[in-house]
């Protein structure tokens, strides 16, 4: 089973949960503690996909200042299901795994329209593995580091208006990623980190309790599912090795590895930390 939120002061997170109906896994990065300070409220959210969003949450979307929204998922991911964004918000495409010729994290999605073709994938036991190497990936593809680039970079950019928020599909493998290292750069402790990561445990898996039910009815394994569904400590630890044997530390990844030059990670510390 995915792991749980440890228990500690700063696992208490639940509070800058997003509560809308219609998008999943949605939350603020504000107030989490980091070096200096706490990251600033209201600036960054994350989530799961927005293809569903209704209109009554679209207007609560709107009034939480968010104007630049970077969709981190696959082409066939934004054909299937495109973003349906409010006029207030301009979409950045940014697509993670474009270089991967076939990679999990992508792939889960489809478990949520056709649960029973992916019976095979998950009976295989080797998702926790898929996913690692999915991990991986986000340090070692250069797709991962074009988007991973922009990004960050426009997230620092003084002239960017408004608040901003990334999403994939699930809302926790490349934008799970896209968070912690964020938060890493920030100087957030361990605690904090995985604290944020472990919350899609607590906020995704019970919202696909139906579905999870429902493909348990066509003889997909439930625990398996709730297994391809959920975050493990793990697979940020496989991103972290990626990048200690490419590029020693967190802050050279964001330098030498993504480009980022020392005044963008100024002006990113100076943006998100009060």
């Amino acid at each position: 089973m995915p792991d749980s939120l440890p228990d500690s002061p700063q696992a208490k997170t639940l509070e800058r949960r997003i509560a809308l109906a219609t998008a999943a896994n949605m939350r603020d990065l504000g107030g989490l503690g980091v070096d200096g300070g706490v990251f600033a409220p209201g600036q960054v959210f994350r989530s799961a996909s927005l293809a569903s969003l209704s209109n009554d949450d679209g207007q609560h979307f709107t009034s939480l200042g968010i104007a630049m929204v970077y969709d981190l998922r696959t082409s066939e991911e934004r054909d299937t299901q495109p973003d349906r964004l409010p006029e207030s918000a301009r979409l950045v495409i940014l697509d993670v795994l474009a270089d991967a010729s076939e990679s999990v994290a992508a792939t889960i999605g489809k478990l949520r329209t056709a649960p029973d073709s992916m019976n095979e994938l998950l009976a295989a036991g080797t998702i926790q593995q898929m996913l690692t190497e999915s991990y991986r990936d986000f340090v070692r593809l250069p797709s991962a580091t074009a988007a991973y680039r922009e990004l960050f970079t426009s997230l620092a950019d003084p002239r960017r208006e408004g608040a901003a928020l990334f999403h994939c599909t699930a809302g926790k493998d490349r934008t799970g990623w896209a968070a912690a290292a964020l938060l890493m750069l920030l100087g957030a402790d361990e605690q904090t980190i995985h604290a944020d990561y472990l919350q899609t445990n607590d906020d995704l898996l019970p919202t696909l309790e139906p579905l999870i039910m429902s493909a348990q009815a066509k003889g997909v394994d439930a625990d398996l599912m709730r297994d391809a569904f959920g975050v493990r400590v793990s697979y940020l630890d496989a991103t972290l090795e990626e990048i200690d044997a490419r590029y020693g530390t967190i802050e050279r990844y964001f330098s030498a590895g993504l480009g980022l030059s020392a005044q963008t990670i100024d002006a990113m510390r100076e943006r998100f930390v009060l």
